[in-house]
């Protein structure tokens, strides 16, 4: 389909489906659905440009960090003991080579840990590949299901060395393959399973449960049901939640004993699994070990239920918080007609003017904001430069405060608290960049373009200093919405 749109409408759609113009992009904007559209047909667009390069294997050597913090603190533990029996007192640190005695030395910085180390390699490859994307459309749905099938490095040692991992990993490969596959990868990627503790669930008539006395853990399977494919209202009940839950019995992460394989993967235990035949929406599994699972999740990706469920999100995400109810039955329908075919999905929304006609009001979440800022000016920043303003703004990446993500409407990110924090990120940003922007003016064509307003442009004319004309750029409605 040629691109027939207004100038303005063009440069909205890299902000609606992209993640908005780099400098240097404006002059180039032909056929840019048709740009959006190469990437959905591209096997590698989605594949990461900045390779991680921190500890590999990641589980295997979390695992031994972990033994060594614990010997640490036992250590620890024991010469404390010691010291109090025998009344001890801890002689101060010998002054450094050249240091006056009597003054102390200052604290060596702080070495990240482990996993907070991989946490925040992980962070600023994730923003360097959005930063080097053309369109960024791809980008921006490893975003829209990264937060769909969201992980939690708020969870502990292993989901913050694993975040990153688990969207490289389950995620990028299958955005614009089958909806089955995506989901089978995410739920049986070690990081799910540790955050909805999965590996904690033993069946009670498995040989472990009655050794044990333990049982079903549901929380990955409730959030299967709930968050990930039927949604809320998708007509399951909570005798489905426990079946599901005895159906993937099993669905464990490798300890560091190497018993089922490498350290820190899935493997499937069948001394967890219950046993015999499930009923889950009305059909019965029989299926033997982890099989019995993939059925069950090929039969959910399939439901009636989780394309409505997926249309309406994706819609939501991308065009408005309340989408025209014909945008989101043409994308149930091309997901149930194709079997959740991710790439004819995508396909379907770039070209329905439902989506690509339809007003800016959307407004850009922390993130996407700071993306296109950060891709406006030019900037390559460091961890600290992307985890302080995403901290402060209520966005750090892989933290939601719950499994459900973080919230995907305007009511969320608008209060006049938000819109406060944003100023003073778009200042801070306007200070660091003052000094690479040769004219702020020009600026404004080369990001905005057609779409920016006459108010924005006088704004930014007018401004005290280029500092602030930048910030003024940053939050303008034209900037801020998509």
């Amino acid at each position: 389909m040629a691109d027939r749109s207004e100038p303005s409408q063009t440069v909205l759609a890299l902000q609606r489906f992209g993640l908005g113009l780099k400098p240097g992009q404006a002059a180039g904007l032909a056929d840019v659905r048709e740009r959006l559209l190469a990437e959905s047909r591209s096997e590698g667009a989605a594949q990461p440009r900045v390779s991680f390069s921190g500890a590999a294997p990641i589980g295997r050597a979390l695992y031994a960090f972990e033994d060594e913090e614990r010997a640490a603190r036992e250590a620890r533990r024991v010469a404390g003991q010691q010291g109090m029996a025998q009344g001890v007192q801890v002689a101060a640190a010998p002054p450094m080579p050249g240091q006056p005695q009597g003054q102390m030395a200052a604290p060596a910085q702080p070495v990240p840990q482990f996993p907070q180390a991989i946490y925040r390699e992980e962070v600023v490859a994730r923003v360097q590949n959005a930063l080097e994307a053309e369109t960024g459309f791809a980008e921006r749905l490893v975003q829209f299901w990264s937060n769909h099938f969201c992980v939690s490095v708020a969870k502990g040692n292993f989901v913050r060395a694993m975040a990153g991992a688990f969207e490289r990993e389950a995620i990028r490969p299958n955005i614009f393959g089958r909806f089955e596959d995506l989901l089978i990868a995410v739920e049986s990627h070690p990081a799910m399973l540790n955050f909805l503790d999965n590996q904690l669930s033993i069946g009670p008539d498995s040989r472990a449960g009655k050794r044990r006395g333990r049982g079903l853990n549901e929380n990955l399977a409730r959030e299967i049901m709930e968050l990930h494919t039927l949604g809320v209202s998708g007509g399951y009940t909570q005798a489905d939640v426990t079946s599901l839950a005895r159906i993937i019995t099993g669905w464990t992460v490798v300890g560091r004993d190497a018993r089922l394989g490498f350290p820190g993967s899935f493997a499937f235990n069948p001394g967890l699994h219950d046993p015999g035949g499930q009923k889950l929406l009305g059909k019965v599994y029989r299926q033997e070990g982890k099989e019995m699972g993939m059925a069950a999740l090929a039969d959910l990706a399939r439901h009636p239920s989780t394309a409505n469920f997926i249309a309406r999100k994706l819609a939501r995400h991308f065009v408005a918080d309340d989408p025209a109810q014909a945008l989101v039955a043409e994308l149930a329908r091309v997901f149930r007609e194709t079997g959740g075919d991710l790439a004819a999905l995508s396909r379907a929304l770039v070209t329905s003017e439902l989506a690509w006609g339809a007003p800016a009001t959307k407004l850009r979440t922390p993130q996407e904001f700071l993306v296109a800022a950060f891709r406006a000016l030019g900037r390559k920043p460091d961890f600290g430069q992307i985890a302080g303003p995403l901290g402060v703004m209520g966005q750090p990446l892989w933290q939601p405060s719950g499994p459900d993500g973080y919230p995907d409407t305007n009511a969320a990110w608008s209060t006049p608290e938000g819109i406060k924090t944003r100023i003073d990120v778009a200042a801070q940003l306007g200070r660091q960049a003052a000094g690479s922007v040769a004219d702020p003016r020009a600026l404004v064509e080369e990001v905005l373009g057609p779409l920016a307003s006459p108010q924005t442009r006088q704004a930014v004319a007018r401004a005290e200093s280029k500092q602030q004309a930048i910030a003024l750029l940053l939050m303008s409605p034209e900037f801020q919405r998509r």
